[in-house]
């Protein structure tokens, strides 16, 4: 349990996580200054929750642009990495987006070194995929309008992964624009414009994370963490109870009860 007189912002977060409440944004001066920083606190947030790393969380806002991520974390009582099917009561998480991903795990461990594991090595070492959906939360009262830097501290909004059966890795799989299905109850909330991924091929963003961990953080990647790597979807925020389902061609369904 966190010390109560720990006015770190890793403190102040874990605490929410921990009572399932929000938080204050943090104001100028005490938020990350950069995204070294960030970082820094998201595993400060880990370590007081006690909380393993079960996977990550990975992303970029275009084809090209900068990717960041988040440790998933495993071992507590609410969130973290959950398999397909699992029931969630919706008063859990705030503001409780849904979105839909495809993951990846590797076929290998990637220790710790200096040197950068080149692009291709990693590529090379996608062991499974499945498809996944992702509870978007946040700790923060304001969400959306918070600090970007405040956000990836906070594990950059994340509030749970559903992970889908996981398949053989498949090269020719239609990463760019795959078709997919995803639903509340009976209506679509998948939208109407073309799946696609902000990053591009999502692929692209594998290497970015394995040395992000093993240089940067100095910490394993291993064939137990599931890497999600951003949404095909859009956000979805329901207003009530319901039956999630997502399906993307090629992939095992994956589901979530709320209620």
């Amino acid at each position: 349990m966190n010390n109560q007189g720990d006015d770190t912002l890793a403190a102040r977060l874990a605490r929410a996580w921990q009572d399932g409440t929000q938080i204050d944004a943090p104001t100028p001066e005490c938020a990350p200054a950069d995204a070294k920083a960030a970082f820094a606190v998201q595993h400060e947030l880990l370590a007081k929750l006690g909380a393993g790393i079960g996977g990550w969380k990975v992303g970029a806002k275009s084809a090209d642009g900068p990717i960041q991520g988040a440790p998933l974390p495993i071992g507590l009582p609410i969130g973290g990495c959950l398999p397909g099917g699992v029931r969630l009561a919706r008063r859990t998480y705030a503001p409780l987006g849904l979105e839909l991903e495809i993951a990846f795990r590797f076929g290998r461990v990637f220790e710790p070194r200096d040197a950068a594991y080149p692009a291709d090595e990693v590529q090379a070492a996608i062991g499974m995929m499945a498809a996944t959906i992702e509870i978007v939360a946040s700790r923060y009262l304001g969400w959306p309008k918070v600090d970007k830097l405040a956000q990836l501290a906070d594990l950059q909004n994340h509030g749970a992964l559903v992970i889908g059966e996981a398949v053989p890795y498949r090269g020719d799989f239609a990463f760019g624009s795959p078709s997919l299905r995803f639903r509340f109850d009976d209506d679509s909330i998948a939208g109407d414009a073309r799946p696609v991924n902000p990053a591009g091929d999502p692929r692209r963003l594998l290497p970015w994370l394995v040395n992000h961990s093993t240089q940067t953080r100095r910490i394993a990647v291993t064939p137990d963490m599931t890497v999600t790597t951003g949404s095909y979807s859009g956000m979805f925020f329901p207003d009530r109870a319901g039956v999630v389902r997502g399906t993307i061609d090629g992939l095992p369904p994956v589901s979530l009860e709320l209620f």
